[in-house]
């Protein structure tokens, strides 16, 4: 019997702790088939997301997805993240954090996205979270 991933319980407990601390979650995003982000907003692939409280409404950070309404542009959206697809999870005022492995399940070939959104290379690393000031960010990749 195989052990259910730890995955989207970090997923939530970093969540708590930036929540607790005032810091604003920020996910990234490596987007295939199964994610429903505007794909306009869409970079190489990938597409980072504020998950803060101020920013979402209806937030649940479940096993197998995250699922949210986000604001883009002023129009509401109902966006869907797959949590395999999650790259990172950290603080966007300090990049404390953590980064994972994105499961081998999403192989370049099954990715449909827009013509402009396809051209990124599917084996580049996630995009750097933004620096802090006076150092640099403390993410841990875990397998």
């Amino acid at each position: 019997m195989e052990l259910p991933s730890t995955k989207p319980y970090l997923l939530r407990a970093i969540w708590e702790w930036c929540c607790d601390n005032g810091f604003t979650p920020y996910i990234a995003v490596q987007v295939d088939a199964r994610t429903v982000v505007p794909r306009e907003f869409v970079k190489d692939g990938q597409i980072v997301l504020n998950i803060g409280q101020d920013a979402t409404n209806k937030l649940n950070i479940g096993n197998d997805l995250i699922e949210f309404q986000g604001r883009f542009g002023g129009v509401a959206r109902q966006l869907s993240v797959p949590v395999g697809q999650v790259s990172a999870i950290y603080s966007r005022e300090n990049g404390a954090g953590m980064a994972f492995e994105i499961g081998e399940e999403t192989a370049s070939s099954d990715i449909e996205l827009p013509d402009d959104a396809a051209e990124g290379d599917s084996d580049e690393p996630p995009p750097e979270p933004p620096r802090p000031e006076g150092g640099r960010p403390k993410l841990q990749r875990i397998k």
